[in-house]
């Protein structure tokens, strides 16, 4: 596991509700009017939530992508690797990449880097969420904030037949309260 995933330095918590997604994405869309964007490429998977909305306000068009750390929904390397690669279609438009989270801006930075090498002609970055110690911020974010961030298509997860909170998030609380009662 890396330090992206190190749920002890996050204070507080933070629920995204779908309606709070709904504003937050707006916000970025409106934001993001002014800057030309021809083609929005979504960070798969929980970046192609806000990508797909804002690609559908601004009209223009959307490519997903595939960067992580993750494989079948497990944090398994230190750097994020490619698993589905930038459209060639990138090349000679304004481009906004969009992920759900910037933790340490490494996906954005590796995303925004393969976008310019594909010859697009301006990358802006941008997040839903931004935690303060992200280096390099995005270009865009709907919201700063250091904590424990829950996103409505991540908080619940089927189990065994039942639908239950993430096993990631409730490790993530419990270390939460461990920490307060420590405090």
């Amino acid at each position: 596991m890396t330090t992206s995933y190190d749920y002890a330095r996050r204070t507080g918590v933070e629920e995204i509700t779908w309606e709070r997604f709904a504003e937050l994405t707006r916000a970025l869309t409106e934001q993001l009017a002014s800057a030309g964007i021809e083609v929005v490429i979504g960070i798969a998977r929980g970046g192609l939530f806000p990508a797909t909305a804002v690609a559908c306000g601004l009209r223009c068009e959307f490519f997903p992508v595939r960067l992580t750390r993750r494989v079948k929904d497990q944090p398994t390397f230190a750097r994020p690797i490619w698993q589905v690669d930038v459209s060639a279609q990138v090349a000679d438009k304004v481009v906004a990449v969009i992920d759900e989270i910037a933790d340490t801006g490494e996906t954005l930075v590796l995303a925004a880097e393969r976008i310019k090498q594909n010859g697009a002609a301006r990358v802006v970055t941008v997040s839903l969420v931004s935690h303060s110690w992200a280096k390099p911020t995005p270009d865009v974010t709907g919201l700063v904030s250091d904590a424990l961030i829950i996103f409505p298509w991540d908080k619940h997860v089927y189990l065994d037949g039942a639908w239950r909170l993430h096993p990631e998030l409730e490790q993530a609380l419990k270390l939460q309260q461990r920490d307060q009662k420590a405090a």
